[in-house]
């Protein structure tokens, strides 16, 4: 089972940081946001990673490596300026993910979830195609995304008031980006909404410690957290 970071994001709203560097790259508590994924993933006994890079992603590239470092096998897969959106992304990068399930994380979270759960998430997924991991709404995003009824993701409407944030963090099968051509600019939020239409979603609450680190105050925020901690 292979693991896809998403790092190809401009990160516009923590500018001026990146500027001059990729959001993946910023510190918080002595290492780089995917620094810490990588890690994560390597004490999980993962060992090939795929990641996906547009803004100054040459920087990404030359701070990570081939992954040797990490214990792991590093494939990248470069998207144009501007770069393809989360689905887009993802379906470019299909070739270097293989056949079976693989797990995704966003690249601009930090999250203790246990990487070596993604092979029970893909195991419960039968004949659906993802399996989202979903978080408490934080104060930013208090509308939440979706509803949970027992593992199945609902779409968020009167009849399922509460609502659960997707954390960036899903194992997917690689069916649910099949449709998409290669160099496709797409969101995943319309897939994932087709998806729970045709009941295609299992997920899960994570009542761990999640962040998104979307701003500079929740960046200083994390950084002040971990460095504390750590």
């Amino acid at each position: 089972m292979k693991a896809m970071i998403l790092a190809a994001g401009r990160g516009e709203r923590l500018r001026p940081l990146t500027d001059q560097t990729p959001k993946p790259l910023l510190q918080v508590g002595g290492k780089a946001l995917i620094v810490w994924h990588l890690e994560r993933l390597a004490a999980a006994g993962w060992r090939e990673v795929v990641i996906n890079h547009a803004h100054l992603g040459r920087q990404i590239e030359t701070a990570l490596g081939d992954g040797s470092a990490f214990g792991l096998r590093i494939a990248y897969s470069p998207e144009p300026a501007g770069a393809l959106e989360t689905a887009g992304g993802i379906a470019t990068a299909l070739p270097l993910l293989a056949d079976q399930p693989f797990l995704v994380i966003n690249g601009d979270v930090w999250c203790d979830w246990d990487f070596a759960q993604a092979t029970r998430c893909a195991t419960a997924l039968g004949e659906r195609l993802a399996y989202l991991v979903l978080v408490d709404n934080p104060g930013h995003h208090a509308g939440g995304d979706f509803t949970l009824r027992g593992d199945v993701v609902c779409a968020a409407d009167e009849r399922h008031p509460a609502t659960l944030t997707y954390a960036g963090i899903a194992v997917f099968r690689p069916e649910f980006f099949a449709r998409l051509p290669r160099g496709t600019h797409m969101k995943l939020r319309p897939l994932l909404d087709d998806g729970i239409r045709r009941g295609l979603i299992a997920g899960e609450r994570y009542g761990g410690r999640w962040v998104d680190v979307g701003t500079i105050e929740r960046l200083q925020r994390l950084d002040d957290d971990l460095t504390r901690t750590t």
